[in-house]
């Protein structure tokens, strides 16, 4: 190694912005520069007085670190199972948080922000692919579309066009009136297309698995944030009849006379109300945003005037309520407020758009090493497929077996097995409507096994996580060298410690010392009223201490004078207690008791040097 070279570089201070260049060799290894300044600037938080010499020092430790982790490399430490459990460890409680794009998190984020800060009034148009006797006939469902369409062109009241043709069963109710929506009432997809369309437009025909979907903006508004109600709910029964929902009415509308006569609320709520989790806490409803409940309902509690206000009895399909105002909260608007942009990142999470923060993965995966479909005939896998599924031959398999080999991600082969527990798992649509066509699982499929390539691979991805990664296996290696071949020999090897003394007995002396007891204080009370207390008895330090033990550390032994705290340059004395020192690296505080004096230096026994021997066999070693 060339020593001259790595002082110049030491003295320049090469910044981490530099291009990488070799710093040293070791063998047939190599360390750059960043790596090196990287764990300079880790491992030295604080700036030296000297960083000049403070790098100098820390490079001959470096040097010497990556001497003994190629060590315990070339020793196969890093097979050993210890090693190799904690590192899996470490990867599996690590992972996620390289597993998302950062962009992507920030993106969305932002996006659902400013999405917040305002209400959207929404109608909606839905046109299903399944005709009045629950068979898909998209024809039929396209004929529709168009004669929506053709209406909408000509002007006619989206409302009005919603009531006759929309197949959403409320529709004939509401006329496709979904009340006001906010950011994560809809799903991903919905949403976008609400947000994108101008007030007083339509959207174009949005395409699902189910059907068509057109939006309507009827208005948009100042976001009107949270809202904390308790409610009574007299519900309707199922099938109930046009005297049942009266006598409900009749109730509810007793209730309302007692609650303006001055009777409680709550206890009302939870004597009569049928909403009967919200009933066990007197009525109170988690805080209600814009979009959660039917528009009828949100559009009652948004109209009570002030806190304390009560509703009259209102209709909804559930039954009769009476709502009673306790707080509103408004939406926030301050972008650098971290409590809600952490929120809105959990949201986000647990939220549909999330799978879109996925996409990076699969188009890095998909550039490098790339996809690689295999030679195989779709319709004998979908019959494979079918027969695993229903349990029973259902068509050509042409030979395909469950070891068949489907496609190539790299050096993984995923094969038909693979398929079929992915399939056996996911093959049903979330929102229950039935089974997924083949080819659209095959495109899930192929996107959860390129997933799990990048996950497994993610040091060819990543150098931030492979860094990490390597920084702690290295970590580790180099504790379970030094444990192996140093400490636990020194601790040990007596005779080995023995031989070293008795060869060096000259070096091992006491300079002048004193037997002392010293008191660690972990405050400046506790200090004081010790200091006070011992200068009266200090031969009775033991009873003193003992009631102060919790804050106290008394550690009695031999000392050289300038180990002794307090004692500066003066000769200590027996009996003497010397000055309450502070400790400035903790704040903590300590002082000494002189039990006897040795003014002359003198010998060591073993038993007194055997730390200074195994510090200089550890040196050895």
């Amino acid at each position: 190694m060339n020593r001259r070279w790595l002082a110049a570089f030491v003295a320049i201070g090469v910044s981490l912005t530099a291009s990488s260049q070799t710093l040293f060799t070791y063998g047939k290894y190599s360390a750059d520069s960043k790596e090196f300044l990287r764990a300079y600037n880790k491992n030295n938080s604080q700036s030296p007085a000297n960083k000049t010499q403070a790098m100098k020092d820390y490079l001959e430790l470096y040097i010497n670190s990556r001497l003994k982790i190629q060590e315990a490399y070339e020793r196969g430490y890093d097979t050993l199972p210890n090693i190799k459990g904690e590192v899996e460890t470490l990867r599996s409680q690590i992972i996620e948080n390289y597993m998302s794009d950062p962009e992507a998190i920030n993106r969305l984020t932002a996006e659902a922000f400013q999405r917040s800060l305002k209400d959207i009034h929404v109608a909606h148009i839905f046109i299903s692919f399944k005709n009045s006797s629950n068979v898909e006939d998209t024809a039929a469902a396209s004929k529709k579309l168009s004669e929506v369409l053709a209406r909408l062109k000509k002007g006619e009241d989206f409302l009005r066009v919603a009531a006759q043709l929309s197949d959403e069963p409320s529709a004939k109710a509401n006329k496709g009136d979904i009340g006001y929506i906010t950011v994560f009432t809809l799903p991903y997809t919905f949403e976008n297309i609400v947000y994108a369309t101008s007030p007083g437009s339509y959207s174009k025909p949005f395409t699902s698995r189910i059907g068509y979907h057109i939006f309507k903006n009827l208005g948009e508004r100042k976001a009107a944030g949270k809202i904390k109600v308790q409610q009574i709910l007299i519900a309707f029964p199922p099938e109930s009849d046009e005297a049942t929902k009266k006598r409900a009415g009749q109730l509810a509308d007793s209730l309302y006379r007692r609650i303006i006569a001055g009777d409680n609320f709550s206890k009302l709520a939870t004597a009569f109300s049928n909403d009967y989790i919200s009933a066990a806490t007197g009525g109170n409803i988690p805080d209600v945003s814009v979009g959660e409940y039917e528009p009828a309902f949100e559009k009652m509690i948004w109209s009570l005037p002030k806190n304390g206000a009560v509703s009259k009895p209102f209709l909804t399909t559930h039954g009769y309520h009476i709502v009673k105002r306790i707080s509103a909260r408004p939406v926030v608007t301050n972008a650098s407020d971290k409590a809600n942009t952490e929120d809105l990142k959990q949201k986000i999470m647990a939220d549909d758009r999330w799978k879109t923060a996925r996409d990076f993965i699969y188009a890095r995966v998909q550039k490098q090493p790339g996809v690689k479909r295999l030679d195989y005939n779709n319709a004998a896998l979908w019959a494979l497929t079918d027969s695993i599924f229903e349990g029973r031959r259902t068509g050509n398999t042409m030979g395909m077996n469950q070891q068949s080999p489907l496609f190539r991600i790299g050096d993984s082969t995923i094969r038909v097995w693979q398929w079929i527990t992915y399939g056996q798992m996911n093959r049903y649509r979330q929102d229950r409507s039935g089974l997924k066509t083949y080819p659209d699982l095959m495109d899930e499929f192929t996107k959860s096994m390129m997933y799990e390539y990048y996950r497994s691979h993610l040091e060819d991805y990543s150098d931030e996580f492979l860094v990490q990664m390597n920084e702690f296996r290295d970590g580790n290696l180099f504790f379970e060298i030094m444990q192996q071949e140093i400490w636990n020999k020194t601790q040990n090897d007596s005779a080995a410690l023995s031989i070293l003394y008795d060869k060096n007995r000259e070096k091992y002396n006491w300079k002048a010392s004193a037997d002392a007891v010293i008191f660690f204080c972990s405050d400046a009370t506790t200090a004081k009223s010790l200091y006070e207390q011992l200068k009266k008895a200090p031969a009775d330090w033991k009873k003193v201490v003992e009631p102060m033990n919790e804050k106290v550390v008394a550690d009695s032994a031999r000392y050289e004078w300038e180990q002794i705290p307090g004692l500066g340059k003066a000769a200590p004395k027996v009996g003497m207690l010397t000055a309450n020192t502070t400790n400035t690296s903790d704040n903590t505080f300590s002082f000494a008791y002189i039990v006897k004096v040795y003014p002359n230096p003198s010998p060591r026994s073993f038993n007194d040097a055997k730390g200074l021997v195994m510090n200089d066999y550890q040196a050895a070693l």
